[in-house]
């Protein structure tokens, strides 16, 4: 192996390492719930970007997605355009995604962002289809707390937590959890 080829190994090494830490800016340090445990419960309340709230328990039925994600996370801005492509794809079939935006500042900075935000999904710009919410640590910790951002968890029809996704989604292996539920 080159002494070229080892160093850009390691500065590669490097910028993960960095892009990892800065995920975890604002994350809760603590482990996610079990497998198989129930969804939060059904009371919590979630605030939108419109002012409204949103219950859990309003999507009784669908499978659900939440994503924890931050406009200042450069690899939860690179998972939006499948996000997008999947809320198109698995929406009619009972896939619900729900999008958590963790930034301190809030509706302040989520709402321009999803906006203004374009993503090219399948070679056509689009902006943010599927729900987003605005998460705090509180927030958080209801779903059991997470570790990093970005951070997905999948929910069966029955509300029970199926999988949890620390880091970016890989498209195949989301793809197979998601049909295997819907």
């Amino acid at each position: 192996m080159s002494s070229k080829f080892k160093k850009l190994s390691a500065i590669a090494a490097v910028v993960a390492v960095l892009t990892l830490v800065s995920c975890r800016k604002g994350a809760q340090q603590q482990g996610a719930k079990e497998f198989g445990s129930a969804a939060p419960e059904t009371s919590l309340r979630i605030p939108t970007m419109e002012g409204t709230n949103v219950s859990i328990d309003q999507y009784k039925g669908k499978v659900v997605l939440v994503n924890f994600w931050a406009t200042w996370c450069a690899p939860c801005r690179t998972e939006i355009p499948l996000l997008i492509e999947f809320n198109e794809k698995y929406g009619p079939k009972g896939l619900v995604i729900l999008g958590i935006a963790m930034d301190d500042e809030g509706n302040k900075v989520v709402q321009p962002y999803v906006q203004n935000q374009h993503s090219d999904v399948n070679g056509h710009s689009e902006t943010m289809s599927y729900q987003i919410l605005l998460g705090s640590s509180k927030i958080a910790e209801k779903f059991g707390g997470i570790l990093g951002m970005p951070t997905s968890m999948l929910y069966s029809r029955d509300g029970k937590k199926v999988k949890t996704i620390v880091g970016l989604l890989d498209r195949d292996d989301l793809a197979k959890a998601l049909e295997g539920q819907l």
